[in-house]
């Protein structure tokens, strides 16, 4: 035991942060994701605005700044997912879970103030109802029921079914202070019916069935104006219905020739009113859209329809009211709409986007925002906000309008704008942006760390003495014009360390910019390259977290795949560095490359080649071409390659090494893995293939190692002295499979360990009553991978490590085609006390710095696991030999220690994965964690022993160098004047 204790003592610890060093190395942002719903005060000092997010996120913004107040995130499931958001006052209610649980929020300081659970149902819509000029209670619309809760507690007053709810549809809700409540279903193409409640007992005091033969459905098509007026909209007859749900029995038809209004074909129009408050009945006035650009405000009042306004080349509109005003706002193009033209950043021909809603765009992206009176179309005078979207080439797709009263009891207002990248844009005039947020990085997808040029002092260096051919007189003027030049830079940065010293540390973050960019002394300042689910790419600055570009991609599809390549790095000036994206769409599976300068962001003038059939596979090989630029391969479904760049170099290359490219390609469906070689003749081959039987088990996941991973040892040396050499097969595959059978006493996890060149099974095992999700990490000559145990209903690591023994096969070569001898495998089990929601091991420079795993807890924290823990070869009773290598004594329980936490109190919500780089310090791993935040951070495995550290006094250091100089000197003289007296004796 003391044995144990004392080896622990022995392992490189993480050391817990110092208080002065947060956020010194280490930044986190914090989003709230694309919004769902959104609520903006109606005062001029208000300071927040209410949204609820497609993440499942109820959060407050900063009116003024867009920082987060508070933020509650809900279950990242559909279980969690916001169906509804009401604001009344102070409070927030919301409806999440299909309609399951019904909550209210406190505003202000984001408290719970109630939560009830609802019945089981489809939910169809929430609404506030007022009884006597009281807001008083929230009803809540099912499928097949009604129910009525207090709105101080969350307590049911009442619940009612719905007659007839099997064939009817009840969509729609309304309430206007009068005690009663109306709820309107519809057979569809068949009739309505309308419902009358008492909002005291819930008894319906009224049933009324409308005939409706040419409806289908009331979402969008129908909405309640003025006193309980119901009207919809036909395409057929291209006219509008009306109907009085209090009054009458039958809908009225009125042509809209009669107003000189027109359905576009194929588009389907829509209808937004309002209903300023939930005690007052919806104003009269309303938006129809009859085509993605044209709208027109209406009017229905005392049984006639009157056209007010038309806006022929709007994108957005929204109503808003302060006090008694109620305003019209219209978000239109400053130029004439024209049809979407596909220029470099569309998904080109390749991908189109068959909606027509979207299919016009504002030419010059500049928008203009203008407030119209509802009751006559009339526009206000100053107030228009103007903004550019030209930078992020995105469309507006929400607009939400904050209005006050002046002094001088004029109309002012503020404009929250989200476009289609998931940017948030708030307004105020003429046309200032106050804040942005890009709610986009709340899905990163793809992520890269690309090194930063070097200076112009830098790059001076490198050819400081010239070229040969330039003669001696003209190498010496280049060193001296180069010493020169680095001279002026030594003298400005030590002037700017002199003017920085006396800021704070945040202004001196905020400076950076795409200009002065340049590679620090470490190399630990990078540029991450992250690819977002909207198909928007960015650059960050890694140190501070600085977006120094960012690029949108039209007309990329919802669920598209994404993969990040670097072809080529900043290391080849003057060649700029270049990555490739490899944006592959879900349903049609086609494909297309998108080729950028990560440090600018701008798109390359390399055209990239045009993919006519679906590609499977990827390969970026070691060769370049001509420009440095790595070639990347492209296997489509017909096995056929495509090589980019395709220089007659990189075939003939290619030509050359063909015989030592070899693939793989997975097929989850069939659970099939194949293995390919390449032809001379550029034409692929099939070499291996292994079948998975998919009605046993299904392939979950398969792990490669990282092409830019080094091994600094080969082996490891045991405590006799000899030498356990690794097994370090570069090609070699880790396959994770999961059972079909879901039986908590027949599932299994099995993992196989594949050579991806000969299709060789190397090893493989099955943990019996085990189930995902697993997380796995694949590394050096050894696998870590966890999973639930169903039987003892707890989480669990297995390692597996893989030696070829006390003598190596071949000591300078590796070929996968040349390997008689298995290799020995060690297997063994941990536990561990969490879930996990993402793992990855730490990489450096030159590999000799020890391996650490970095695990994501459901918590946000990040926990650095020394792999030593992990290690199969901990013995259960300690030895002599052993003690000598400083093995841990096996323990099954791995403990979770609040001090190995890297990211202390900045946790990271719904972490979905985590990136290592390597630095210019072989101490030093980068690490940034993403999922709806982004956190980045440096580890130290085995601590900073190639660095002083920051409290290192050179003052001291110093004082004793002068002092003993001075001693020197001093005792220098006496010695001399000695020598001298003793000669004169």
């Amino acid at each position: 035991m003391a044995a144990g204790l004392w080896a622990l003592l022995l392992l490189p610890l993480v050391a817990a942060v110092y208080e002065d060093q947060v956020g010194k190395f280490d930044w986190r942002q914090q989003y709230v994701g694309k919004l769902k719903f959104a609520s903006l005060e109606a005062s001029q000092g208000s300071k927040k605005l209410i949204v609820a997010t497609e993440k499942n996120v109820v959060a407050a913004l900063n009116s003024r700044s867009g920082e987060i107040l508070w933020r509650h995130v809900d279950k990242g499931t559909p279980e969690g997912a916001i169906d509804a958001m009401l604001i009344h006052g102070q409070d927030a209610i919301t409806v999440s879970n299909a309609g399951r649980i019904l909550r209210s929020w406190e505003t202000n300081i984001g408290g719970l103030n109630w939560e009830t659970s609802l019945d089981t149902g489809s939910f169809q819509v929430a609404r506030l109802v007022g009884l006597q000029d009281v807001v008083k209670y929230v009803a809540v619309l099912k499928k097949a029921a009604i129910s009525l809760h207090y709105l101080s507690n969350g307590h049911q007053k009442w619940v009612e079914h719905l007659p007839e709810s099997e064939s009817t549809q009840y969509q729609l809700l309304y309430s206007h202070g009068t005690g009663v409540i109306h709820v309107v279903g519809i057979v569809p193409q068949s009739h309505l019916n309308v419902l009358t409640f008492s909002v005291e007992d819930g008894e319906i005091t009224k049933q009324i069935r409308v005939a409706a033969p040419w409806l289908k459905s009331l979402n969008e098509v129908c909405s309640v104006v003025g006193e309980a007026v119901l009207v919809c909209m036909d395409m057929d007859t291209h006219s509008l219905y009306v109907c009085s749900l209090e009054t009458e029995q039958e809908m009225k038809q009125i042509p809209l020739q009669s107003l000189d209004l027109e359905f576009v074909d194929g588009f389907q129009p829509r209808i937004l009113a309002t209903q300023p408050s939930v005690i007052s009945a919806s104003r009269t006035q309303f938006f129809l859209q009859l085509s993605p650009s044209h709208f027109s405000l209406l009017q229905y009042k005392h049984g006639l329809l009157s056209h007010l306004r038309d806006f022929q080349q709007a994108a957005l509109v929204s109503f808003a009211t302060t006090g008694e005003k109620t305003v019209a706002a219209v978000l239109a193009c400053r130029s004439e709409l024209k049809p979407g033209s596909s220029d470099g950043l569309h998904a080109g021909g390749t991908l189109e986007d068959s909606r027509k809603q979207e299919s016009l765009t504002c030419s010059n992206q500049t928008y203009n925002i203008n407030l119209y009176l509802v009751e006559t179309g009339q526009r206000l005078l100053d107030t228009t906000i103007t903004f550019n979207l030209e930078q992020s080439g995105a469309k507006p797709q929400q607009l939400y309008i904050q209005v006050f009263l002046k002094k001088d009891d004029s109309v002012g207002y503020r404009a929250l704008v989200q476009t289609e990248d998931h940017m948030l844009m708030f307004l105020q005039q003429p046309g200032k942006v106050v804040w942005s947020r890009e709610e986009s990085l709340a899905e990163v997808v793809s992520l890269e760390m690309v090194d930063l040029p070097l200076t112009g002092a830098q790059a001076e260096l490198e050819g400081e003495f010239g070229k040969k051919a330039d003669g001696l007189l003209g190498m010496f003027l280049k060193r001296l014009s180069s010493q020169l030049i680095l001279l002026q830079a030594w003298t400005a940065h030590l002037w700017k360390m002199f003017y920085d010293a006396r800021k704070p540390r945040s202004q001196i973050k905020n400076e950076i910019n795409i200009d002065n960019l340049a590679r620090d002394e470490f190399n630990l300042q990078k540029m991450m390259v992250m690819v977002t689910a909207s198909g928007k790419l960015f650059g960050i600055e890694s140190s501070s977290g600085t977006i120094l570009w960012k690029q949108y991609l039209r007309n990329v599809r919802l669920g598209s795949s994404f993969k990040l390549m670097v072809q080529r790095t900043t290391a080849h000036f003057p060649h700029p560095p270049q990555c490739t994206l490899l944006v592959k769409d879900k349903e049609t599976k086609m494909s297309f490359l998108y080729v950028f300068n990560p440090i600018f962001g701008k798109r390359s003038q390399v055209a990239p080649p045009v993919l006519k059939r679906p590609i499977l596979q990827t390969l970026l090989l070691p060769i370049m071409d001509q420009d440095y630029a790595k070639v990347l391969l492209l296997i489509d479904d017909e096995y056929k390659v495509t090589a980019f760049p395709a220089t007659k170099n990189v075939l003939r290359q290619l030509e050359e090494i063909a015989h030592s490219i070899f693939f793989y390609l997975v097929d989850a469906e069939q659970g099939k893995l194949s293995g390919f070689r390449l032809k001379k003749d550029l034409t692929t081959e099939e070499s291996w293939e292994v079948v998975i039987p998919t009605e046993v088990q299904r392939i979950v996941t398969v792990k490669g190692k990282r092409s830019n991973e080094h091994v600094h040892s080969q082996g490891r040396v045991m405590g006799d002295r000899s030498v356990l050499y690794k097994s370090l097969n570069p090609n070699l595959l880790a396959v994770v499979t999961e059972s079909t059978d879901t039986h908590h006493e027949r599932t299994f996890i099995g993992i196989y360990l594949i050579d991806g060149v000969t299709g060789r099974i190397i090893h493989s095992s099955v943990q019996k009553k085990a189930k995902g999700p697993v997380h796995i990490v694949h590394s050096e000559n050894w696998v870590v991978y966890q999973y639930w145990n169903t039987k003892a209903r707890r989480n669990e690591f297995t390692v597996l490590e893989l030696y070829e023994g006390t003598e190596q096969y071949n000591a300078t070569a590796f070929s996968s085609l040349d390997r008689p001898i298995l290799p020995q495998v060690l297997q063994q089990s941990y536990i561990f006390p969490s879930a996990i929601s993402a793992m990855e091991a730490t990489i450096t420079e030159r590999g000799i710095t020890s391996r650490h795993l970095l695990i994501g807890l459901p918590s946000g924290a990040i926990l650095s696991l020394p792999k030593a823990l992990l290690d199969p070869r901990r013995p259960e009773i300690p030895t002599e030999q052993s003690r000598e290598e400083n093995l841990i004594p096996y323990s099954p329980d791995v403990q979770i220690h609040a001090e190995r936490f890297i990211n202390y109190n900045q946790t990271i919500s719904r972490m979905r994965g985590i990136y290592t780089a390597p630095s210019g310090l072989e101490s030093t791993c980068l690490v940034v964690a993403y999922g709806l935040d982004i956190y980045q951070t440096r580890v130290y495995p085995s601590k900073q022993f190639d660095v002083l550290k920051d409290d290192y006094d050179y003052v001291l250091i110093s004082s004793v160098l002068f002092g003993l100089v001075f001693a020197t000197m001093i005792t220098k003289r006496l010695a001399q004047v000695k020598l001298l007296n003793r000669a004169w004796r």
